[in-house]
C-alpha cells in the first residue's frame, strides 16, 4: 500500500500525472527516491486515424527499478518495506524535477549505505515546470 501524508493513498485526483516517491527499508532504515507515472499515453487506430489515450499504469504494484532494491524485497519480504508518496505532480517533468531535487538535497550517490539509488539522470525544461 502507498501513503501520502501519513495516511493511506486511494488514487489519483484527474489533474495528477505522477509522483515522486521513497521507499524504506523498514530493517536497514535504507531508502530509494524515484518517481512513477499514474498514466501511459497509447496510440490506437481508429476509422484509419491515430488516436492517442491514457491507460492507467501499473503504479500500485511498483516496487521500484533498481535491481539491488528489488532484490532486498525478493529477500526480506514487501512486509518490511514502505512506500510513501512525497509529492503528486501534474506532469512528467514536475515529476523529474522533483525527483533529481531530492536525489541532490540528499546526496543520495554519496551515501550508498543510506541509499539504493546508484545514478541520476533528468532532462528537465523550465516549460515542463508550472
Amino acid at each position: 500500500m502507498w501513503t501520502f501524508e501519513d495516511k493511506p493513498f486511494a488514487g489519483p485526483a484527474e489533474k495528477d500525472y505522477g509522483f515522486v516517491y521513497i521507499i524504506t527499508n523498514q530493517i536497514t532504515g535504507r531508502q530509494y527516491i524515484g518517481k512513477k507515472l499514474f498514466w501511459f499515453k497509447k496510440t490506437r487506430q481508429v476509422k484509419g486515424k491515430k488516436k492517442r489515450y491514457l491507460v492507467e499504469s501499473d503504479w500500485q504494484d511498483y516496487w521500484g527499478s533498481n535491481e539491488e532494491l528489488k532484490k532486498d524485497i525478493e529477500e526480506l519480504g514487501i512486509d518490511n518495506f514502505s512506500r510513501s508518496i512525497l509529492y503528486l505532480c501534474g506532469n512528467k517533468g514536475e515529476c523529474s524535477y522533483a525527483e533529481a531535487k531530492l536525489h541532490f538535497e540528499h546526496d543520495v550517490l554519496r551515501h550508498p549505505d543510506r541509499w539504493y539509488n546508484s545514478w541520476i539522470m533528468v532532462r528537465v525544461h523550465r516549460k515542463h515546470l508550472k
